[in-house]
């Protein structure tokens, strides 16, 4: 049924995926069409799986394991786009196809993509006792990104004005739900499973530690050679001239990087270019009765 509606759905450059709920979280109406598929997905328990809320840095993570675990060999994570070596269980696009049918079809071992809340998360994930790599942005920077990306990815809903939008995403409003939810969420469970838990703020601070971390949790051995070859072409300034990195292989009706590119500014803090004082009073108030009941802390800056 949602292979008919993709077909019968035509993206012309003005129009955009419906949208609909997966038990109270909203998503494009594909995913919602065989969320039973989805649910039911089977994982292997050497599958390594990538989650993240969308914008929080999950390319930059993707291209960080993949060439860890082709101990830093460039051209091999040149083989194809990072939505097809990585992917993205729950995303079916028009003209692109489905995460969750290339992900069944590869064989293993597997790496793959959620953005997933930990509730909806497959439950085969936790039950083949998975590694899964978590990676966490402050809310501000994480908002900005989101309502940049959404502007210019058709296969999401328009994202507004930026006062609309800031007010839905306060209100988790927004595809993948609330962040708050998404961020608590996995932190909660972090400590019942194989979760390595990151920060955007931290990988972008230390990035040759982080990236170290990354490999021996995953169970690579790598040499400070290697790891300075991975921390170089998994900077920004690489990553957003990669076109195996850069969503550019996918069509501009779809993704449209003249209204905002993919890769934006890769920064921290760049949510006050963005945040009126009177937002970000809100935004603090709103932030510290959320975060009321957990240890989970964030970075909005850099001293």
């Amino acid at each position: 049924m949602a292979l008919n509606k993709m077909e019968d759905f035509k993206f012309d450059g003005t129009t955009r995926l419906p949208v609909a709920y997966v038990e109270g979280i909203l998503q494009p109406t594909p995913t919602c069409d065989i969320w039973d598929q989805i649910w039911n997905f089977q994982a292997k328990s050497d599958d390594l799986l990538i989650a993240t809320y969308p914008k929080a840095g999950t390319t930059w993570t993707q291209e960080i394991v993949d060439l860890i675990q082709n101990e830093g060999d460039v051209d091999k994570s040149q083989r194809a786009p990072i939505h097809v070596r990585i992917p993205f269980i729950e995303w079916i696009i028009p003209s692109i196809g489905s995460g969750l049918e290339r992900a069944n079809e590869m064989p293993s071992p597997r790496t793959l993509k959620t953005h997933l809340p930990i509730h909806l998360l497959p439950p085969s994930f936790i039950e083949k006792n998975c590694k899964i790599i978590y990676v966490a942005r402050n809310p501000k920077d994480n908002m900005v990104s989101y309502y940049h990306f959404q502007r210019m990815n058709k296969s999401l809903p328009a994202p507004g004005t930026w006062e609309e939008y800031f007010e839905n995403f306060l209100a988790g409003k927004v595809c993948w739900g609330s962040w708050y939810d998404h961020v608590k969420g996995w932190w909660k469970a972090k400590d019942q499973h194989r979760i390595l838990y990151l920060f955007y703020e931290d990988l972008k601070k230390n990035t040759k530690h982080e990236i170290q971390k990354v490999a021996e949790f995953i169970g690579k051995n790598l040499d400070d050679e290697i790891l300075d070859k991975i921390v170089h072409h998994t900077s920004f300034d690489v990553m957003k001239e990669n076109p195996m990195s850069n969503y550019s292989s996918v069509p501009a009706k779809i993704m449209n990087h003249s209204v905002s590119p993919f890769m934006r500014k890769g920064i921290v803090g760049d949510w006050k270019n963005h945040f009126t004082v009177a937002q970000n009073e809100r935004f603090n108030e709103d932030y510290k009765k959320k975060m009321a009941d957990t240890n989970l802390t964030f970075h909005f800056q850099f001293s």
